[in-house]
């Protein structure tokens, strides 16, 4: 065996290892969800065949000639009994892709598909696109949502100036994708834009997040609701906010839907994301909520606070201080896998059941908007505990 062949072999059987790893559940929960130990992608977790040249002619030292920089912000489905993730798979060359990697339980063992996803282009191509969700939609088929961006020709010698909107493709397989034009809407800028699963009024409904700027939400912002005939030339005319930002909240400077809700016999259930500023930046954690069945846009049950937040090693990355989620699925025993990536570098798996998330989201106190309501709320929350502690010893 050369040695070219032997390096090789290590970095197979080394990639093997990682992607067989048993992973398993954090002891320290909080009753309303499991954090999993190992992250469940990473850079690492891609083919060797998609970084490195494996022919010793071309390759004599096995460089790694196109390197992965971090793989995050999945959508996800249950598919054919796998757990499927749509993995933002970005290069070192700062190009986002979408990619499926396939488990067998959720939690670990994900291998990528052979080839990541071709998404054709519109006449406007895209200079990147990422962050999918996945939604089944009632009429058959499966809608991708992702942001595409491209330069702002409106200001030229800014070459960090950037417009994103809404990019929708549909498929029946996760393979061949069928490219529609973006959503068109009154917004300077579209982002985090979900497909609601089911009509409404005979209609495709759309969770929205209208923004003026691509980083700056503006004088608006939260996320909005509205309608559109066709999917094939989808248009938005009128969008109403239903969950806004609110001052010294989790959600101040910005907040946007995660993944498609979860439809329970309770409502209709969210995950989204929520940002505030600090010292050391923009800080992004989960929160939930609860709408009505009958009428999605009306929320019923706003918990307060993060639903879940960056701690330990999430924290690190290339944008710090970052949980985001645009995937989940429940299976058929009503375990929820809640996939997150961490500072925009890796996906991490948490698990719950739907009653459990439906408890938290019904019975946790709604944000007072005062520290003397948060007090007072949870001084009533000791007196009832004190007591329950004096019986008890």
């Amino acid at each position: 065996m050369t040695a070219f062949q032997q390096k090789l072999r290590a970095l197979l059987d080394a990639h093997e290892a990682l992607i067989t790893r048993k992973n398993e559940p954090q002891p320290d929960g909080n009753g309303i969800y499991s954090r999993w130990k190992y992250p469940v992608v990473t850079a690492a977790h891609t083919p060797i065949f998609w970084r490195y040249d494996l022919n010793e002619r071309t390759n004599p030292f096995l460089m790694e000639r196109q390197g992965i920089n971090a793989t995050f912000n999945a959508g996800a489905m249950r598919w054919k009994g796998k757990y499927l993730l749509m993995v933002r798979v970005e290069g070192d060359d700062r190009k986002s892709f979408f990619a499926v990697a396939e488990s067998p339980n959720g939690v670990d063992n994900f291998r990528f598909w052979d080839y990541p996803v071709t998404m054709p282009e519109t006449e406007d191509p895209d200079t990147n696109v990422y962050d999918m969700r996945l939604t089944h939609h009632e009429d058959g088929w499966i809608y991708g949502l992702f942001c595409t961006e491209r330069k702002d020709l409106s200001r030229p010698d800014d070459t960090s100036a950037a417009v994103a909107a809404c990019g929708i493709a549909r498929t029946k397989d996760l393979v061949k994708w069928e490219r529609l034009p973006d959503l068109i809407s009154n917004a300077g800028q579209q982002r985090n834009v979900v497909l609601h699963p089911e009509f409404v009024d005979g209609k495709y409904a759309l969770y929205t997040r209208p923004q003026d700027g691509f980083i700056e939400v503006g004088g608006g912002g939260g996320i909005g609701w509205g309608l559109t005939d066709s999917m094939e030339r989808a248009r938005v005319d009128q969008e109403s906010i239903i969950d806004g930002k609110v001052y010294h909240t989790i959600k101040e400077v910005k907040n946007g839907q995660g993944p498609v809700p979860i439809k329970t016999p309770d409502g209709w259930l969210h995950l989204a994301h929520g940002v505030r500023n600090t010292a050391a930046g923009l800080r992004y954690v989960l929160y939930m909520f609860l709408a009505r069945l009958d009428k999605p846009w009306e929320v019923t049950h706003a918990p307060a606070g993060h639903f879940l937040a960056p701690r330990g090693e999430e924290r690190v990355g290339d944008v710090s201080n970052v949980a985001f989620s645009n995937g989940w699925i429940v299976n058929e025993n009503n375990e929820v896998f809640i996939y997150y990536g961490s500072s925009d570098t890796r996906m991490h798996v948490a698990t719950s059941t739907v009653e459990q998330l439906l408890d938290y989201v019904k019975n946790t106190p709604p944000d007072g908007l005062r520290s003397a309501a948060s007090v007072a709320v949870r001084n009533e929350l000791i007196a009832g505990n004190l007591k329950i502690l004096q019986r008890i010893r």
